[in-house]
């Protein structure tokens, strides 16, 4: 077990995603730091199958099933050029690969995205770097594969926050007020309609992503929505 920290970065106790046996023994001239960087691990394919995770050889779900809505992180995983793959709980079959390098010391959310049949992984370097007095910041991501253009809204307020993002685009993390209550509106970007809502307490310091999920082609647990995750406890 170790911990993944940065300046400020607020990440969680973590979980090493190991290369192998690392023997910190040889305390010599020659040793040098273990590089790290922070993993998020997001569920947002809208699928009742369960799925694993892997970075290179090791599961990020190592203890529980990760269904759709799911999020595992920060996770410690060893800075470098990485490889990422999705099977079905169980397989070895990979149905989707992605490799991408780690920047030490860097937090990343990967999303798990699309339909099952066209499944894809979508990596997103996270700015961790703490808000001004009295803010947050928040970050929209869409990951509806059918739920067109969209628009993030605070309840309220007069202009969109986020404009025009399509499939598997985002926002920067934007700084909001503080407050006890705060209802985000997830807006079709073509006609102003809002299409889903969450509503989440907002804590002077905290970064937060929200996301689009589901189908708008579906009902139940896979149908159109969205989410909200935090990804700092300071």
């Amino acid at each position: 077990m170790m911990k993944f920290s940065l300046k400020y970065k607020a990440i969680a106790t973590a979980l090493v995603l190991s290369l192998g046996l690392v023997s910190c023994s040889k305390m010599d001239n020659n040793y040098e730091p273990i590089q790290v960087s922070g993993l998020n691990v997001i569920q947002a394919s809208p699928t009742t199958e369960l799925l694993d995770v892997y970075v290179d050889n090791s599961r990020t779900n190592q203890n529980f099933d990760f269904e759709f809505g799911d999020k595992i992180g920060y996770l410690s995983a060893y800075s470098g050029n990485r490889t990422f793959n999705v099977t079905k709980k169980g397989s070895l079959t990979s149905l989707k690969s992605l490799q991408h390098v780690l920047k030490p010391q860097i937090g990343y959310s990967l999303f798990v995205a699309n339909t099952l049949e066209d499944i894809e992984l979508v990596m997103l370097e996270d700015n961790l770097e703490k808000p001004a007095t009295g803010k947050a910041k928040i970050r929209f991501v869409n990951l509806s594969p059918d739920g067109g253009t969209l628009n993030l809204n605070i309840d309220g307020a007069a202009t969109d926050l986020v404009t025009g993002k399509a499939f598997k685009e985002h926002s920067d993390f934007e700084p909001i007020d503080a407050a006890q209550s705060v209802t985000f509106n997830i807006k079709d970007a073509t006609n102003g309609t809002t299409e889903t809502t969450v509503t989440q307490k907002i804590e002077e310091g905290k970064i937060y992503t929200i996301y689009a999920k589901g189908l708008k082609a579906n009902t139940g647990d896979t149908g159109f929505s969205s989410k909200i995750f935090v990804h700092s406890n300071n």
